[in-house]
């Protein structure tokens, strides 16, 4: 009996031991706070005292996730039993940046030191990265699809960020250098604000969180606010997007940013039913068939000097055929000459603003256009 006793002693003992062992785990995991994200989709943040996990949803196939993130403080030691992802050390202090859309949101936290290279210069349309190209404290590493490799490895970055794209087979040598490679997979996101609302993670990266949640709070109380003004207009004019390159029309899907901001803005986005937050690759004729009697034709182009009606009918003659063209309401952004891809992706609020002033010019009587222009004849 004495015996007996003693074993049930030890077994409670052990019971005991491994439930404290259990709860000191259960708390360990409950550590984490997860960020409240309003609008992103794709996108979840959660803190630990000693890490950040960022999750990255697959926009292509919502039930997997594209990409785990795990950051830790450089210049704390790298803790214990991180949990399984890209181990990134932030802030960065020494990033690659493929495009000038995040080049001016780093810009604007005020970290643009913290850029050491950049993809497809020429696309830039930022003074002062150019002239850190040229004085050299800026990298010029080419072609974004096919970058200098011996420059990247030489520059021995801390994180290189690129957008992902669907079916791209991924990202060639790049993979292979051992660099973080954050996927900025914000622009197939499924509205103006939820892209908009990537800048926090983005202000992670960079040691700019304050400044990251404040420049947002801005833009979502401004957007609401000019979404609120054309809410309950009766008229909803029709609206066509873009020019066909090659033998594709690309038209933005009815979930994607710019289908959407056509809406807040107070117009009836054709594509409106299609649940795409991408692009479609649509033919001509399917264009035309739906697109014809649309009431305004925004279009976005890039050269030197901006387009008139005739050379666009020059470009392709059957574009005359369309109402807006025929009676003149087909306004153009140049983004060669304007800062819309530097500015519009994480400012939904100032494009919503010029949209509404097209499809609704009495709402705004006394705003001018920022990035797009009635086009000439």
């Amino acid at each position: 009996m004495p015996m007996r006793k003693h074993l049930i002693y030890w077994l409670c003992l052990f019971a005991c031991l491994t439930a404290c062992k259990n709860t000191s785990k259960t708390n360990s995991s409950s550590s984490m706070k997860n960020i409240e994200l309003k609008y992103a989709a794709n996108l979840s943040i959660a803190v630990d005292k000693e890490f950040t996990t960022v999750k990255i949803r697959d926009p292509w196939d919502t039930t997997r996730l594209l990409h785990t993130y795990v950051l830790v403080d450089r210049d704390k030691e790298l803790p214990g039993n991180l949990p399984t992802g890209t181990v990134v050390h932030v802030p960065l202090k020494k990033s690659v940046v493929y495009s000038s859309v995040h080049c001016g949101l780093v810009d604007e936290f005020g970290a643009l030191e913290s850029i050491a290279g950049v993809c497809d210069l020429q696309y830039i349309r930022m003074e002062k990265v150019h002239q850190a190209c040229s004085s050299g404290k800026m990298i010029d590493l080419g072609n974004g699809m096919d970058p200098d490799i011996e420059k990247i490895i030489d520059l021995h970055p801390d994180a290189i960020l690129l957008s992902p794209f669907e079916n791209s087979g991924g990202y060639g040598r790049v993979e292979k250098l051992n660099i973080p490679i954050i996927e900025c997979a914000d622009y197939m996101e499924t509205s103006p604000l939820g892209r908009a609302e990537w800048m926090r993670f983005f202000g992670l990266l960079y040691g700019k969180t304050r400044e990251a949640d404040s420049i947002f709070q801005a833009v979502e109380t401004e957007y609401n606010r000019l979404k609120g003004l054309v809410a309950d207009c009766a008229h909803r004019p029709t609206v066509l997007t873009d020019l066909k390159s090659g033998t594709a029309w690309y038209v933005p899907g009815g979930r994607s940013t710019t289908g959407i901001l056509c809406q807040d803005a107070g117009a009836d986005y054709l594509w409106k039913e299609d649940r795409h937050s991408g692009v479609l690759p649509l033919a001509f004729e399917v264009v035309y068939d739906k697109g014809h009697d649309a009431d305004f034709w925004l279009i976005r182009y890039n050269q030197a000097i901006n387009k008139t009606l005739s050379e666009i009918k020059q470009d392709y003659a059957p574009y005359a055929g369309f109402r807006a063209f025929r009676e003149g309401e087909v306004y153009g952004c140049n983004t060669g000459i304007q800062p819309y891809y530097e500015e519009t992706p994480f400012h939904p609020d100032i494009l919503l603003k010029d949209l509404i002033r097209i499809f609704h010019p009495e709402v705004l009587e006394d705003y001018s256009l920022r990035y797009f222009e009635k086009i000439r004849p």
